[in-house]
């Protein structure tokens, strides 16, 4: 296989998107992590910042490399001459939403998709929910890379919104 995408907001890069840009890595030549650009929402991290943290943690893979890009994937693709997108599944409600994307892009443009399961070890993770955690001070340490850790500590540190009153979130 030549090259392929796997896109996502990477808002932060938790450990099962690791795994499965690793997986990814082993089957195909070229591997682009692309983070999508959307104006409409504020993240966490800047697209910048997300960027900074993937090139740092795909660092030992020799055939990764990091873009970003907006509006439609399959543009993108066409434009970098990708012919294949690679997603992770944590559960069957995640392939019924990606089984209509992955149909759609190939009417659109004829690339494929390509469905990877997760790793079990990290099937119940998301970035939303490494963010919920890390605000209220929960340890996340083992669910995302170093690097991410550091920066998460370092972004909530300053900015402890947890409830007033000591009591600890809800999830």
């Amino acid at each position: 296989m030549k090259s392929l995408v796997c896109p996502g907001s990477f808002d932060p890069v938790t450990n099962g998107h690791l795994d499965v840009f690793a997986r990814a890595s082993a089957l195909a030549d070229d591997v682009v992590v692309a983070v999508l650009i959307n104006h409409s929402k504020s993240g966490l991290f800047s697209v910048d910042e997300r960027m900074e943290m993937l090139r740092e943690v795909t660092a030992p893979f020799g055939n990764i490399r990091i873009d970003s890009f907006h509006g439609l994937l399959v543009d993108y693709c066409q434009a970098n001459n990708i012919t294949a997108i690679m997603k992770g599944l944590r559960a069957v409600s995640d392939f019924d939403y990606e089984l209509q994307m992955a149909q759609m892009n190939y009417r659109l443009a004829k690339v494929e998709t390509l469905f990877i399961t997760t790793n079990p070890l990290y099937s119940f993770l998301s970035s939303s929910l490494i963010k919920e955690i890390a605000r209220f001070g929960g340890d996340v340490a083992g669910l995302v890379p170093e690097a991410v850790l550091e920066r998460l500590t370092e972004r909530f540190s300053a900015t402890m919104d947890g409830p007033a009153d000591g009591t600890p979130a809800q999830l």
